[in-house]
């Protein structure tokens, strides 16, 4: 995957490791000792990928189609009664829907190597990338609106200039673009000696020497601009959203606007912290910081693939949220479903066309998107 596993030959885990020869190539494994003198068998990693990457990832893949294909097909009916919230879920959902489409081929680098060749990996890698940083930066939007809107009484955006979300998404989008350099620059598929077969990994030092700079600038951007900045705008909003809200000061339906999209924040932490957890310790590992065996190495590597799928997995999540907390959402759908022909029982009240598809609010200016 995008992400490179680490393996490590005999002299590089008795420290010997010279980073200025270093590439994210797998070693070959004439000298694969770990400092104990025991050798490090790939095989065990080979066999976990092969089965557990693929049987997830397409349940991901399916479960994500359908989840986010409705969702967008409920926003184009209710287009013309979009709130600003909307607009932001809009673009979630497309973030999420091209997330998916990377999953087929990383499923088939698990099971038979990267046989894509070197532009498809750099164009997969950065799209995992790209819509990664839009999901968490599309969210922090949000949340930063809910914030201004319900404690300050303050509009982030008109909604008669509906275009300024429009280009706040656009910009956000571009954005993220510009953090994906790195990968369109140094992702590539490299031959793996030890598995004999090829693998879509960072090559760092196929334009300089000095690797351990480059990883660690990769690294520190993905975990400062893309995690930790907007991580801390969300937790602050929501916290100072959730004070004002115990104060009383706010109605029972800005307390409903917002419930959807806290769910959508804290879904997303769950899903996409441990990855970042693990890619820290990964950072570390390969910097010599921990020391280096043939057991923490597969336990890492083992710990870089599930975290990694539970991060996918959040692109299927986020439309089953939406179903089981959005009253609205449920209700749009069950018409949709009605009006395909199929018979429904029970009563559901239909949305109101000044409110959002999402919340419970009719007052769109704060409505949550929910």
């Amino acid at each position: 995957m995008a992400y490179e596993k680490q393996i490590f030959s005999g002299e590089e885990l008795n420290g010997l490791w010279d980073y200025d020869n270093y590439s994210d190539q797998i070693f070959d494994n004439t000298s694969d000792t770990c400092c104990s003198g025991q050798v490090c068998d790939p095989e065990k990693m080979m066999r976990f990928d092969a089965v557990f990457i693929p049987v997830l990832y397409t349940l991901t893949l399916l479960v994500g189609l359908l989840g986010n294909g409705l969702v967008l097909a409920i926003l184009c009916q209710m287009r013309r009664t979009w709130s600003i919230t909307d607009t932001f879920i809009l673009h979630l959902s497309v973030a999420d829907l091209l997330l998916l489409i990377t999953l087929p081929f990383w499923a088939a680098e698990a099971v038979q190597g990267w046989k894509f060749g070197t532009p498809l990996c750099k164009l997969m890698g950065a799209i995992f990338k790209i819509n990664f940083f839009c999901g968490i930066f599309l969210l922090a939007c949000i949340s930063l609106d809910r914030y201004l809107s319900i404690v300050h009484a303050v509009q982030m955006y008109s909604r008669r200039k509906p275009w300024q979300v429009q280009a706040s998404c656009l910009f956000v989008w571009f954005f993220c673009l510009i953090l994906s350099v790195p990968d369109w620059v140094f992702l590539e598929g490299q031959y793996d000696s030890r598995s004999e077969m090829y693998k879509c990994e960072h090559n760092y030092s196929k334009y300089s020497a000095n690797v351990t700079n480059w990883r660690l600038a990769s690294r520190l951007l993905y975990h400062i601009v893309g995690f930790l900045i907007p991580s801390v705008v969300m937790v602050f909003c929501y916290s100072c959203i959730l004070l004002r809200l115990h104060r009383g000061s706010q109605g029972i339906q800005k307390q409903r606007a917002i419930r959807v999209i806290l769910v959508l924040v804290v879904a997303f932490f769950i899903c996409w912290t441990p990855f970042n957890i693990t890619l820290i310790v990964n950072t570390l590992h390969a910097n010599d910081t921990i020391n280096r065996t043939c057991e923490s190495t597969t336990a890492l590597d083992i710990s870089m693939t599930a975290t990694t799928t539970l991060g996918y997995m959040h692109c299927c999540l986020n439309p089953i949220l939406y179903a089981f907390v959005g009253i609205k959402f449920r209700n749009q759908l069950l018409e949709m479903l009605k009006a395909l022909g199929c018979r429904l029982h029970g009563q559901y009240r239909m949305p109101s066309r000044k409110s959002s598809v999402w919340s419970e609010s009719g007052d769109t200016s704060y409505t949550s998107g929910f």
